[in-house]
């Protein structure tokens, strides 16, 4: 049994799956904003609640929002910010008395729809988050692809490409910079500029969420692109970008497929399970 804990600023959820990635159980609480015991207590309550309904003991994976420093492996990055600079994986384990794999949850959203997802066999995925935020995490054969630095697949803070006049000025970002990615196309963003039903709005979304998809096509060519956050249920995306990305792409034929999320919502949980390795057996 492989359990998964995502861990959100406003709630921690946790899923059962069995091997052949059937879900078992799945269990929610609210997240203790804030509180950075209350947290890692919280989640090793959960992975005991979920294990004695369950009647057994799973391997435990979680999803984090941010990512461990590479150099103290401390926690870096995150928009929770109480995780910042924690020894969040050293204290689960010591709460669980276990190994505890942790990854930032664009990566575990990614690992998921390539594991059993919209990507299942295609061999590089790209799984982007647009959402409260932006992210990305890549999955190669089946491997999330973390890097010496810990931020493989964070496109969210490139800055957006061929900036024209509708997209000034510059955007300031919280990471201090000007202009990246995550300014223009995270949900908030498109709610300040008139929402998915504002025919302008929408316009300007695609046309950059295009170019911003043509460098990752362009540096990555992965054979599927999936997207996921609230933003991914605007269902013209899928159309409507792939037909805008072939003037950027450095290309004469464009073979990457845009894809909404299989698992939906539940994604970023379903990869925390499957940190442990193994793609789903086949159903008995």
């Amino acid at each position: 049994m492989r359990i998964g804990i995502d861990l959100g600023g406003t709630k921690i959820e946790g899923i059962a799956l069995d091997d052949a990635g059937r879900e078992l159980v799945r269990r929610r609480v609210p997240t203790p904003q804030g509180d950075y015991g209350g947290t890692v207590a919280a989640v090793a309550s959960l992975v005991l609640a979920i294990e004695s309904e369950s009647g057994c003991q799973g391997t435990v994976g979680v999803g984090i929002p941010g990512a461990l420093s590479p150099v103290s492996g401390l926690v870096m990055n995150a928009n929770s910010t109480w995780l910042i600079g924690q020894p969040l994986q050293r204290h689960l384990e010591a709460a669980l008395g276990r190994e505890v794999r942790l990854a930032n949850d664009a990566n575990c959203f990614a690992l998921s729809e390539a594991v059993d997802g919209a990507g299942q066999g295609a061999r590089v995925v790209f799984g982007v988050i647009l959402g409260t935020g932006v992210g990305g995490g890549i999955v190669v054969d089946g491997q999330v692809l973390v890097g010496p630095n810990a931020i493989a697949g964070e496109w969210g803070h490139n800055p957006l490409p061929l900036p024209g006049a509708d997209d000034l000025p510059l955007r300031p970002c919280y990471c201090g910079r000007d202009s990246c990615i995550e300014t223009y196309l995270c949900g908030p963003a498109l709610a300040r500029d008139g929402g998915a039903g504002d025919e302008a709005a929408i316009a300007h979304y695609e046309a950059r969420l295009a170019r911003a998809l043509a460098g990752v096509i362009n540096l990555l060519d992965p054979d599927v692109i999936v997207l996921g956050g609230g933003v991914s249920n605007v269902a013209r995306l899928y159309e409507n970008v792939p037909r805008l990305w072939g003037a950027h792409v450095f290309s004469d034929h464009v073979a990457t497929r845009l894809l909404p999320p299989a698992h939906g919502d539940s994604s970023g949980v379903r990869g925390a399970a499957w940190l442990w390795d193994g793609a789903p057996a086949a159903p008995g």
